[in-house]
């Protein structure tokens, strides 16, 4: 079983206070100079983690090991928003989401690897997902061939994460943040409150959400065509939802999905208004068969090799009988 760190509010709030009492600073180190993946090779794959996560985690990493195993030569190349890994744990707490897109565009865009590869393979996890898929709908160079997210919040979180009976600390943060959650200072600098979602405020959401209400074209009267077209080009997009989620509310924001806390009714993708005049795209992957929805049994982010090895194969693979990626 393969664990990747599943973070709480208790860590956003611990994370605030860290940065008022301490700065880091380091040198950066250079990325290698790698020669560009040939035809016969996987396409490279790019992995963006999940909050309270950070890009040289030992769980991450051990994922380039499955990736490698699965398809070999595979170049695994993992999105971190600062080279220090402390700093880019942070970040995933922390900032404005659409300046971190940006500057994941760039960081791709100029990638000596990357930037020279005809396509590249995106695997997200839990937020990681949403921002990939970002990634693709605002930029996309590289293209992305095949996104694949495991427990992402696509249509967003309507309830932030609790905190423990005794951890004082939290809870006044966390009164703090459901009071201001549409404050530009929270929409600005608190990452999960930027694809909060509550289907019983959408006005508010609409109004003032900095990125969610963005990136799923929920803005109709000022929607972008560049993002569904984008998304479009995806030759396959994967969709994992956790059956025993608890830590994303609701779970199947994993499959586009909208649910109503008061009558407790789900309101799945192909019945929304999202899917049927086709704002971002997902009707049109859907009738290609280009759009799927999968199962990951367990609890948020705890994924077993098997699982990930059968999905870099299926997904990432290079067709031996065609030499084309699949």
């Amino acid at each position: 079983m393969i664990l990747l760190r599943t973070a709480t509010l208790g860590d956003i709030f611990a994370t605030i206070l860290g940065l008022i009492s301490f700065s880091f600073a380091g040198l950066l180190p250079q990325r290698p100079l790698l020669p560009s993946p040939q035809s016969s090779a996987p396409l490279p794959l790019v992995v963006w983690h999940g909050l309270g996560d950070n890009y040289k985690a030992g769980g991450l990493r051990s994922i380039g090991d499955v990736a490698e195993k699965a398809n070999p030569g595979t170049y695994t190349y993992f999105i971190r928003l600062d080279e220090n890994p402390s700093s880019d744990r942070t970040a995933t707490f922390l900032g404005n989401v659409t300046e971190q897109i940006s500057k994941v565009c760039n960081d791709l865009a100029t990638h000596p690897v990357l930037s020279k590869a005809s396509a590249i393979n995106a695997l997200g996890f839990s937020q990681g997902g949403q921002f990939l898929r970002a990634y693709v709908e605002r930029c996309n160079h590289p293209p992305v061939h095949t996104l694949v997210t495991f427990g992402s919040q696509h249509n967003g979180i309507s309830e932030f994460q609790n905190c423990g009976e005794n951890d004082w600390v939290c809870q006044s943060w966390d009164g703090y943040l459901k009071r201001n959650t549409w404050s530009h200072f929270v929409q600005s600098r608190l990452v999960p409150a930027q694809y909060y979602r509550d289907p019983e405020d959408l006005q508010g959401y609409l109004d003032n959400s900095n990125f969610l209400a963005d990136i799923n074209n929920e803005r109709v009267d000022s929607g972008n065509a560049t993002y569904k077209e984008n998304l479009k080009k995806l030759k396959r997009f994967v969709m994992y939802m956790f059956s025993e989620d608890v830590t994303v509310v609701p779970k199947e924001s994993a499959w586009f999905a909208d649910y109503n806390k008061t009558s407790e009714k789900i309101t799945w993708l192909k019945e929304r208004r999202i899917y049927k005049e086709d704002w971002l795209g997902l009707k049109w992957l859907d009738e290609y068969n280009r759009l799927e929805y999968k199962i990951a049994e367990g609890k948020h982010m705890q994924l077993s090799e098997e699982l990930l090895s059968e999905t870099f194969r299926q997904y990432f693979g290079v067709n031996p009988a065609s030499n084309e990626k699949i």
